[in-house]
């Protein structure tokens, strides 16, 4: 019955158009009333108690410095430093969008960032080099999904503080299967562009090549940073968020100064804005979490598991088909809030390590945000590039099911994502 109130009001308050903080909120008043507790001052409490986490200070930073990255010019600096490295090879554009997106990703954490700058930077590029603009589109979004996995990640942060996981060993665990996605959608691209008779431009001189890394140096500078800091255990990941929101800003303003005093007001609001709405629904997610712990709502579901839990991959299997579904409906941030503290217990039971679930749970959300009909990429990429959802859809499809392919390959073969992310993290 608790199982059936908990979806049946969260549902109900979305199908009326509730937004989805309000709804969560909804969710936890009616659990509250179910179990004759509710108590208007209890609700409020979880709510404040929900955004005041230490961790989740690194959402904002992220979302400034992605805010910097983008507005203060080191963005372009790396797509044109992957444009001298890979855009002589034929469907070259491609490529370098691929790489462009690794290397923000290791910047921003974001997937709409990410996927927002590629698309205003690199579209018209490849429509005016003769390539399909739908598959270009869909490249794109495609490309933004590795935003929330190669660290750093906010999805990452979000997980880790709901959890109880290690965010710093996430963040470590999460380049290696980044990398194999970027690889994916490489061969996907070369497989779906063979056949096109395109001449690529001429392929850069070493000095122009190393021009572009040195103007790119200070923004190729800041993942390094990160990851060595937060390795040597020199800062935790909230501290490395700050770190790389004043580095961003000093190189943007001070180093390539493209980065004035009257853009920084708009700057500061854009990233205000994103941050308040994630925080929000942080917070009211935080009181469905606590009363679905005091409802005994994951006992209910593990009793209901219990002839998967002998079998991690088929377990894994039915969680990822489980997301899969859910993130074709859902935004990321709400379904890690909403799924964490259900699956945690069942995964912890299962013996299935938290830092690989982790990883695979976020790279199931990040690819939902390229699936129809919700899809928050796939509506960037069509308002920045001025396409028809249809079009970018379409153009998506089979990036997004080599996406799927890999990560189910992740879970038949856990040591993907454990053996590098142990020799990363010890």
């Amino acid at each position: 019955m608790t199982i059936a109130i908990f979806l049946g009001s969260l549902l109900a308050a979305l199908a009326i158009g509730m937004p989805i903080s309000f709804a969560l909120l909804a969710c936890g008043a009616a659990l509250m009333w179910h179990l004759s507790m509710f108590d208007a001052q209890i609700l409020a409490q979880n709510v404040i108690e929900g955004a005041n986490s230490f961790p989740l200070l690194a959402v904002p930073f992220f979302m400034l410095a992605g805010e910097i990255m983008n507005t203060g010019g080191l963005s372009k600096r790396i797509v044109n430093f992957a444009m001298a490295l890979v855009g002589h090879v034929r469907g070259g554009l491609g490529y370098v969008t691929i790489v462009a997106a690794c290397l923000l990703s290791a910047l921003s954490g974001s997937a709409v960032a990410d996927a927002a700058a590629l698309t205003a930077l690199l579209l018209p590029m490849m429509v005016k080099a003769g390539h399909d603009k739908a598959r270009s589109g869909g490249l794109i979004a495609a490309c933004g999904v590795i935003g929330p996995i190669i660290p750093p990640s906010i999805g990452f942060v979000i997980f880790g503080v709901a959890a109880n996981v290690s965010i710093s060993k996430l963040f470590l665990a999460g380049i290696f299967p980044g990398i194999l996605l970027a690889a994916g959608l490489w061969a996907t691209w070369w497989w779906t562009t063979r056949k096109e008779q395109l001449e690529p431009p001429p392929r850069k001189s070493a000095a122009e090549v190393f021009a572009a890394f040195r103007s790119a140096g200070w923004a190729l500078l800041l993942p390094l940073i990160i990851l060595v800091g937060l390795r040597m255990g020199v800062f935790t990941p909230t501290e490395a968020a700050v770190v790389a929101a004043v580095y961003a800003l000093f190189v943007a303003a001070v180093i390539y100064r493209e980065l004035n005093l009257s853009q920084l007001y708009g700057v500061f609001l854009n990233a205000a804005k994103t941050t308040a709405v994630v925080m929000f629904l942080v917070a009211a997610a935080m009181v469905s979490a606590w009363l679905i712990t005091v409802a005994q709502l994951p006992d209910q579901i593990v009793s209901l598991l219990q002839p998967l839990l002998d079998s991690p991959t088929l377990l894994m299997l039915a969680i990822m088909v489980l997301v899969i579904v859910v993130g074709t409906a859902m935004d990321m941030t709400p379904t890690i809030l909403i799924l964490t503290p259900v699956l945690m217990p069942i995964v912890k039971a299962a013996g299935i390590d938290p830092v690989y679930f982790g990883v695979l749970f976020i790279i199931n959300n990040s690819i939902g945000l390229v699936t129809p009909p919700v899809g928050t990429v796939l509506n960037v990429v069509a308002g920045v590039g001025r396409m028809r959802m249809d079009d970018v859809t379409r153009g998506v499809w089979p990036f997004m099911l080599v996406q799927f392919a890999v990560m189910f390959l992740m879970v038949f073969f856990p040591q993907l994502v454990m053996w590098p992310a142990k020799l990363l993290y010890g």
